[in-house]
């Protein structure tokens, strides 16, 4: 929101289809409904300002609430993958698409600020996917994801991953739509994450705790992260996983299915 993030409508949002040339783009001229107004008040009125944010969420909400009912009416679900940049969201999408797309079919919202760098690697894992870049934007809201849903055109019984812009603060605040959501965790993090950011492990139904294959190399404690985390939500369940060695995977495939 303009009032805690700085996003903004001249944030220079584009939604684009991957291409592998980088000098190539294909841009739609995405002209969207972001709900974070024009205005930047610069008297900085408290009353004000919390009732500025309050109107933002309660739009992005609605919206939310309208991708919800299209993606149920066409059988969709719809998983928010969040995570702080670099913990393997990329390559666990990879991985995950290649061994499960033949009998789940996948497909990809891909958000960052810049570049189609991982849009092209999951199209190279041959999922469907799209980019959506942010821009000066820290975070994707409903409205982004409606625009992508209507470009991807994903078929009845997709598994769709919307591939949040890393960042464990933001995403939180914006719900998309989705059927459930994702937060990862790498062990080159501080086990400490979930104590520092707590609403982003409040809302989410999955913590996959990533590169457990590194334990043996860094000073990361998971049953430590682990109790933090559900001192923010006794409810989230927790697997262990290393996307490039294959530790635990089976049991995220398992939950994927069973979410499905």
């Amino acid at each position: 929101m303009c009032a805690t993030c700085g996003c903004s409508d001249d944030a220079g949002i584009r939604i684009v289809e991957p291409c592998l040339d980088p000098g190539h783009t294909h841009d739609h001229g995405y002209a969207h409904e972001h709900p974070h107004g024009h205005e930047h008040p610069h008297d900085h009125q408290p009353g004000r300002t919390v009732a500025l944010e309050v109107d933002l969420l309660a739009k992005n909400d609605d919206l939310a609430a309208r991708n919800r009912r299209v993606l149920a009416e066409r059988g969709i679900m719809a998983l928010n993958l969040m995570s702080s940049p670099g913990s393997g969201k990329t390559t666990l999408l990879e991985r995950t698409i290649r061994d499960l797309g033949a009998d789940l079919p996948c497909a990809v919202l891909e958000g960052d600020q810049e570049t189609q760098l991982d849009a092209a690697r999951i199209s190279a894992a041959g999922a469907r996917v799209l980019q959506i870049n942010t821009g000066a934007g820290c975070h994707l809201d409903a409205d982004m994801v409606a625009a992508g849903l209507e470009r991807l055109d994903p078929p009845r019984g997709t598994l769709l991953f919307v591939e949040n812009v890393g960042n464990l603060v933001c995403p939180a605040l914006f719900d998309l739509g989705e059927s459930a959501r994702v937060v990862i965790m790498s062990v080159t993090e501080g086990a400490d994450k979930p104590l520092k950011y707590p609403h982003m492990f409040r809302t989410a139904d999955l913590m996959l705790v990533n590169k457990v294959d590194l334990l043996p190399y860094v000073d990361f404690d998971v049953a430590d992260c682990v109790a933090s985390a559900r001192r923010a939500n006794p409810q989230v369940e927790v697997l262990e996983v290393s996307a490039t060695r294959g530790d635990g995977l089976a049991d995220w495939y398992t939950w994927l299915k069973h979410q499905a």
